[in-house]
């Protein structure tokens, strides 16, 4: 009867953890239908969007830089290569708006393994103003974007970000991939900073640039392969923490294959492994799978034959996913009839992740080979 008062015990223990972490979302997500208040006086920020290729709908995204709410902004774009194709997009933009100061940026500088960090050098070196937004080019901007970044600063902030919240999927796998990105890594990074603090997401990054210079600057965010990374380890340095945004900005998919999104996934598995193995370790926890096994086991050691082993697993998905959809309707994140079953496949999938990111270190972004055993590159270097 000690293994199954134990499996009773695990099983219990993880999901009133899994409801917790979901509360918590539940809370920072609650929907807000007014746009968030600009701030008196409203202080300058400059935003910085490194672009590399098209992405699916980046011409609506880029473009969403220049219909943004707010008094006093500039845009740089940064490319590094001027053959790359979205270049000619942006200069498009930018002469459409003639409104909005900004402009393209063209070549980077080699400080470190990571080309998005090497993109994004000289904008940052450029931008004008003390708040400095380091922002993908596939990320969707709402007219009220810098006051949500700006909402997010408290007495002890040294960053605010975003992670990425998964929209408009266009087949199977890209709703897929907005099981893993909302209520699964949204879900659990507010709980990470609700719990344990915030930690960076490279998706969208608002700094001041006190902080940024204080820590070295940003070359300094070279000392990790992955510059989210170095920048939660540059804030936490200083005493200061990473706080999020209550209501993630999103990032429309499109189409998805399931290579591009078991890719992505290892990559990033593999990234918080190298820089943050101790919080990593526990991440096996964090999905269906394992108190699905701890449960069947613990009915098959009841003698409940088949029928009671496949009913323990079925009730533990129902405890575990029936919460997650809720999330998902009540913040207004993308659900429809798939996603349950996009939700079971993404838990079968996170084990076999996890095992591997402990033994690979290689993976490709955007046609880079890339490895997490690289050495970090000397600020400036």
């Amino acid at each position: 009867m000690t293994s199954i008062y134990a499996a009773a015990f695990f099983c219990a223990t993880l999901i009133l953890l899994n409801l917790v972490s979901i509360g918590i979302a539940m809370v920072r997500t609650r929907l807000k239908m007014r746009p968030a208040p600009t701030p008196a006086p409203a202080p300058g920020v400059s935003l910085v969007r490194p672009v590399c290729g098209l992405d699916n709908f980046c011409e609506e995204t880029l473009g969403s830089s220049f219909s943004l709410d707010y008094p006093l902004y500039e845009i740089i774009f940064c490319v590094a290569r001027g053959s790359d194709p979205a270049a000619p997009l942006v200069r498009r933009l930018i002469a459409a708006h003639p409104q909005v100061p900004a402009r393209l940026i063209v070549g980077d500088e080699k400080v470190s393994a990571n080309p998005k960090l090497n993109n994004c050098v000289r904008g940052w070196d450029a931008a004008k103003h003390d708040y400095i937004v380091l922002a993908d080019s596939n990320v969707m901007m709402p007219k009220d974007y810098i006051q949500r970044l700006l909402a997010g600063f408290g007495p002890t902030t040294g960053l605010v970000c975003s992670m990425p919240l998964g929209s408009r999927p266009q087949n199977l796998w890209a709703e897929l991939e907005c099981a893993f990105l909302n209520t699964f890594e949204a879900r659990w990074q507010y709980a990470a900073a609700g719990v344990a603090g915030g930690f960076a997401q490279g998706k969208n990054m608002m700094w001041r640039r006190q902080v940024l210079e204080a820590g070295g600057g940003i070359r300094a965010l070279a000392a990790e392969i992955a510059e989210d990374a170095a920048s939660t380890k540059l804030v936490r340095a200083q005493g200061l923490t990473v706080d999020l945004v209550d209501r993630p900005f999103e990032q429309p998919l499109g189409r998805r294959s399931l290579s591009d999104v078991w890719m992505r996934q290892l990559r990033w598995a593999r990234m918080r492994r190298k820089t943050f193995p101790l919080h990593y370790a526990p991440e096996i926890f964090a999905g269906a799978a394992l108190p699905c096994l701890v449960a069947a086991y613990g009915a098959h050691a009841l003698d409940a034959g088949a029928p009671g082993i496949l009913g323990a697993a079925v009730l533990m998905v129902l405890l575990w996913h029936i919460p997650e959809m809720v999330l998902a309707r009540t913040a207004g994140w993308h659900f429809s009839w798939r996603m349950p079953l996009m939700l079971i496949l993404r838990d079968l999938m996170l084990p076999i992740m996890y095992v591997d990111a402990w033994f690979v270190d290689n993976f490709t972004w955007r046609g880079n080979e890339m490895s997490v055993r690289e050495e970090p590159t000397a600020h400036g270097g």
